[in-house]
């Protein structure tokens, strides 16, 4: 089975054809059906010979269709300190995109 590792939104992720994935929200206006191209690709497998990029492969790219934009869970964000009447909390939404992954090039 081919695969492939990318680099996008400062985090690396491990792509095989067909799979979803959530990803950091990326810049620009995006609806369903979009195509997104990663060019940021690290390593490609295709079961017999493994490339590794310096630090990425010249000419490699992978192909995502635009699927959902949304945020996540509400995480609550903290700070206390006792016995000094300091207490604030908030809470934050992380935005994420999810795409299929198309193909591997």
């Amino acid at each position: 089975m081919e695969f492939a590792v990318i680099q996008t939104g400062g985090k690396q992720y491990q792509v095989k054809k067909g799979d979803t994935l959530t990803i950091e929200k990326l810049p620009g206006d995006f609806k369903a059906g979009d195509k997104i191209t990663f060019d940021k690709v690290l390593l490609v497998d295709n079961g017999k010979d493994t490339t590794i990029g310096t630090p990425f492969i010249a000419g490699a790219s992978v192909m995502a269709t635009f699927t959902e934009a949304g945020r996540a869970k509400k995480i609550d964000v903290i700070k206390y300190k006792q016995k000094s009447r300091y207490f604030k909390k908030n809470g934050h939404r992380q935005p994420f995109f999810k795409v299929k992954i198309e193909e591997i090039k």
